[in-house]
């Protein structure tokens, strides 16, 4: 998966990225303004595909002054499975708090960072996670590392993705937040929490 654009894995050009643009929002939007949000500078290119959507019924266009404003027509036969691309990342999320919170032995705090959780990178970025344990559980008990593996596993399959599982103890993340390591900036600029409390609090104010 595409972690920036997970919709590519179908819909791999222009289409994609401005039925995904469309799909997360109701608000009308002008052609520049879904150019602007797919990053692109050249709006031609994007007017043409929203002018195709437009015949196809998928788009609905409204005239407002000397604009024309788009958005998704969700009464579409279509639109569900646009919808469905276009939260791509979300599901991930969902399936890994899902499958974590069925653990049988339970994780103190799980978090998303790193290029999935900032939506960029692409179809050969890792999907980062952060794991704490909880102090009473050791870092070699069988059952905690057979699940860890087997939601790495799973990741895989889910979303084509290798996992990469940064794992600690709670004492250990009380020392990482003492330090001025990279990866402890990523944490707190980019971590998107999936169990347990906020990582903030866990980390407390920066050193």
């Amino acid at each position: 998966m595409d972690v920036a654009r997970p919709h590519a894995a179908l819909v791999p050009s222009l289409d994609g990225d401005v039925l995904s643009v469309l799909a997360r929002t109701t608000r009308p939007l002008t052609g520049r303004e879904v150019a602007r949000l797919t990053g692109r500078r050249a709006h031609s290119g994007v007017l043409g595909v929203l002018r195709r959507l437009d015949e196809q019924g998928l788009v609905d266009r409204q005239e407002a002054g000397r604009a024309l404003l788009y958005t998704l027509n969700r009464d579409h036969l279509a639109a569900p499975a646009v919808e469905v691309l276009a939260g791509m990342r979300a599901e991930l999320y969902r399936r890994v708090t899902r499958a974590i919170e069925e653990w049988s032995v339970p994780a103190a705090q799980v978090s998303v960072f790193g290029s999935t959780a900032r939506g960029d990178g692409d179809a050969a970025s890792d999907i980062d996670l952060l794991i704490v344990r909880h102090q009473e559980v050791s870092a070699e008990d069988e059952a905690w590392r057979a699940q860890i593996d087997v939601l790495a596993t799973r990741i895989r399959r889910w979303a084509g993705n290798q996992a990469s599982i940064v794992e600690v103890g709670e004492s250990e993340l009380s020392e990482l937040a003492q330090t001025e390591r990279p990866i402890l900036r990523d944490l707190r600029k980019d971590a998107i929490t999936l169990v347990g409390p906020a990582l903030d609090a866990l980390l407390g104010a920066p050193a």
